[in-house]
């Protein structure tokens, strides 16, 4: 009994070193064999395939070499094809990857400059265009969509949206109360492409509304200036003078009332020029 007892230690240490021995010489065998498994995959265009082996060829190095020239070109060819297929978030990780490794070269390096310069003019054409939501989608890849600190280019996007839309609310809301000379101030303050022609309509109807304002006028003026009232003809001269020279149609038709002696007031629904 003392003597089995002595010869089993030896006999599981046996087994496990034998054990241990197996799973190196598979490991080993296996390595010997991936170079080809690699080469065939690259011949049939396989790159899901040539990616993992150039991985498990690079973590099987027994020396722990420079990483296999096989592997970068797996990675560099799979970027390309996620790139084609619109897969800019995969693509572009994969191609940082490969610049990070020994084997980049500097194309690589302006290959992923190219693609994220490319991916920031699409997502600027889709926020012209009027699709905010498409163009923050595009810039989350590049990790800039949103930041800590506001600064990122997809906060930019929604600090211009939001203001153009507020612009155009409040366009709508003086034009409701004919305050015409204040909507146009809203109106020329919207400066988005798309909001521009969603504003379209309503300029037109604020300049027919300043147009009738102005009509107005000259028919008072047909029978003998009112009193206290600036003359029309006189006050818009001086207003279209401040446009040409820089300024805004409010703040230029404040500036002219004043210039006149005048102060602008809310006569009734409209907003006047008086003494």
């Amino acid at each position: 009994m003392a003597l089995r007892q002595h010869r089993l230690p030896r006999f599981w240490l046996g087994l496990t070193l034998g054990l241990v021995l197996s799973g190196v010489a598979a490991t080993y065998l296996w390595e010997r064999q991936l170079p080809t498994r690699l080469q065939e995959a690259v011949q049939r265009g396989d790159l899901d395939a040539c990616l993992r082996y150039s991985d498990q060829l690079a973590a099987l190095r027994w020396l722990g070499g420079e990483t296999p020239l096989e592997q970068a070109r797996c990675r560099r060819l799979k970027a390309r094809q996620l790139w084609q297929q619109q897969r800019w978030s995969q693509a572009l990780a994969l191609q940082l990857q490969l610049i990070n490794s020994e084997a980049a070269s500097t194309g690589d390096r302006l290959q992923l400059q190219r693609w994220e310069d490319e991916l920031e003019q699409m997502a600027l054409r889709r926020f012209y265009q009027g699709d905010l939501n498409g163009a923050l989608a595009l810039l989350e890849p590049l990790g800039e969509n949103h930041k800590q600190g506001g600064n990122s280019i997809g906060d930019n996007m929604r600090e211009v949206w939001s203001s153009n839309r507020y612009q155009l609310e409040r366009a709508r809301k003086l034009s409701s109360q004919q305050r015409w000379w204040e909507a146009v101030d809203a109106l020329n303050r919207i400066d988005h492409p798309w909001w521009k022609l969603q504003s379209r309509e309503l300029r037109r109807s604020v300049e027919t509304g300043i147009q009738s304002l102005e009509t107005q006028e000259r028919e008072h003026d047909s029978h003998g200036s009112l009193p206290h009232t600036v003359p029309a003809q006189t006050l818009d001269a001086l207003v279209q003078q401040r446009i040409s020279q820089g300024q805004d149609e409010w703040s230029a038709f404040q500036g002219a009332c004043r210039a006149l002696g005048g102060k602008v007031i809310e006569a009734g629904p409209e907003t006047a020029c008086r003494r």
